[in-house]
C-alpha cells in the first residue's frame, strides 16, 4: 500500500488551526477543512480570555493569518466532508464544496457588496441574535479568507427575482449567483477531527423562557456584546431597547447537570467563563451589580480559584449558591426565581439582563461525521476514545 504523507483536519477553529500548524510546520502537506465562510471558530466570536483577560483577538489573528498564507496548509472553506474511503495511510475523502455564490477567485474583498447590500438579517450564527449583518457578508471584519457569501435564504433576488445590487456594483465582476454545489476529491493518510462544540439551545429551557425573552441570552451572545467588534462596539446594552443593563444575572449549569431536562453533564468550562463575563462587566460598568446563580464552583487550573475571588472580592459580583427555578418578564424588567441553598430562602432579582451559562454540545453534524468515519460516539454525541484511559 502507497502511504500518502499528507494530513486532514476537520475543523479549523482554534484547535484545528493550530493542529494544522504544528503539522505543517514538520513539513507535511495539511488540507484543512471548515463548514462556515471563514476560519477561528467560536474564539472568534470572544472578547477576552480567561484568566489573564488577554485579548482573544490577538492570539487568534496571528494563527488565522499563518494558515492562509502557510505554503503547506490547503484550506478548504464553506465545505464539509462527504465521505471516507480507504483505511490508515491511504484515504480517499469526498468534500462537498457548497456554493457561496461569489467567485473567490475574483473577489477582492474590498467589501463594497457588503456596505451596499439593502438586506438587513438578524445574525443568529456568529452575532447570536444580538446584531445583524447583510444577505451577502463575512462572519467578520477579521476573517480568513476574507470572501463574502450570499445567504440564499434572506438574499432579494432568491427570495423575489430583484435587487442583484451586489451584481451590479462589484468592481471585479465576482457575484455568479448561477453556482452549484460541487465536490472534490482529496487523498491524505490521516485525519484530525476537531470539530468543536456548540451551546445546548435556549429554546429547550421552557423555565429560563424558551428563548422568546430578548434580554435573556446565552454566553456567546454576552461574548459579542463584551467584544469591541461586536453589535456594541463592546457598550453592554440589552437587546431590546439598547439601555445599559444596571443588574445582570448569570445563571450557571442551565442545561447542564440535569438529567431530566438537559444534559447530565458538567461543561467544566462555564463557572471560569461565567467569573470573566461578571469581571468584565463590572469593568464596563463599574456602578452595575452583578448576580451569579451557581451550584458548586469548579475551578480547576492554576489561577482559576483566583480569578474567581477576584470576581468575588474586588469588583463585588454576588455569588448565590441556588438553582434558578424561573425567568419570566415584568413591567420592563427580567425577574428570576431562586432559592439560596445556603439560607434556605427564596430569593427574586428583578434584573435587566440575563446570562446563560449553558451547557456545551456536540456541533452540528458531529453524529453525521462519526457514521463517515466510522467512529464511535457516546449517548450525547460526543466522539469515543479508541481507548478508554486516554
Amino acid at each position: 500500500m502507497v502511504r500518502v504523507r499528507r494530513a486532514l483536519i476537520i475543523g479549523a477553529g482554534i484547535a484545528g488551526m493550530q493542529a494544522a500548524l504544528d503539522i505543517a510546520d514538520a513539513g507535511y502537506e495539511v488540507v484543512l477543512v471548515e463548514r462556515l465562510p471563514s476560519i477561528g471558530g467560536h474564539m472568534h466570536q470572544l472578547s477576552e480570555t480567561f484568566p489573564t483577560l488577554d485579548c482573544a483577538q490577538c492570539i487568534l489573528t496571528p494563527r488565522t493569518v499563518e494558515v492562509g498564507h502557510h505554503e503547506n496548509i490547503k484550506l478548504v472553506t464553506y465545505a464539509e466532508v462527504e465521505a471516507v474511503e480507504g483505511e490508515v495511510g491511504n484515504f480517499r475523502v469526498l468534500i462537498r464544496h457548497k456554493p457561496s455564490f461569489v467567485n473567490w477567485e475574483l473577489c477582492t474583498g474590498c467589501g463594497l457588496c457588503q456596505e451596499k447590500c439593502p438586506q438587513h438579517v438578524v445574525s443568529r450564527d456568529f452575532e447570536r441574535g444580538v446584531g445583524e449583518r447583510k444577505a451577502i457578508y463575512t462572519l467578520s471584519p477579521q476573517a480568513v479568507p476574507n470572501k463574502p457569501v450570499i445567504d440564499a435564504q434572506s438574499c432579494i433576488y432568491f427570495l423575489k427575482g430583484k435587487c442583484r445590487a451586489c451584481e451590479k456594483l462589484c468592481p471585479v465582476g465576482a457575484i455568479d449567483f448561477e453556482q452549484k454545489p460541487y465536490t472534490t476529491e482529496e487523498r491524505v493518510g490521516a485525519i484530525v477531527v476537531a470539530t468543536g462544540y456548540d451551546l445546548y439551545p435556549t429554546a429547550a429551557l421552557g423555565e429560563y423562557g424558551a428563548g422568546e425573552i430578548p434580554d435573556v441570552i446565552d454566553s456567546l451572545a454576552f461574548e459579542r456584546l463584551l467584544s469591541a467588534s461586536g453589535p456594541t462596539a463592546g457598550v453592554v446594552r440589552r437587546p431590546s431597547d439598547g439601555q445599559i443593563p444596571k443588574e445582570v444575572v448569570f445563571v450557571q449549569c442551565a442545561g447542564s447537570r440535569d438529567p431530566e431536562l438537559g444534559v447530565p453533564y458538567c461543561s467544566k468550562f462555564c463557572c471560569m467563563y461565567t467569573a470573566k463575563h461578571a469581571l468584565l462587566y463590572k469593568h464596563r460598568i463599574p456602578d452595575g451589580q452583578a448576580y451569579v446563580f451557581y451550584m458548586d464552583i469548579r475551578a480547576g487550573g492554576k489561577g482559576y480559584e483566583e480569578f474567581v475571588r477576584r470576581a468575588m472580592e474586588e469588583e463585588r459580583v454576588l455569588y448565590i449558591r441556588g438553582k434558578v427555578s424561573k425567568i419570566f418578564p415584568q413591567d420592563g424588567k427580567v425577574v428570576v426565581w431562586g432559592t439560596d441553598t445556603l439560607s434556605g430562602k427564596a430569593v427574586e432579582v428583578a434584573a435587566d439582563l440575563v446570562v446563560l451559562a449553558t451547557a456545551a454540545v456536540p456541533s452540528e453534524g458531529a453524529r453525521r461525521l462519526a457514521g463517515i468515519l466510522g467512529l464511535e460516539t457516546d449517548e450525547q454525541g460526543f466522539f469515543v476514545e479508541a481507548d478508554g484511559n486516554m
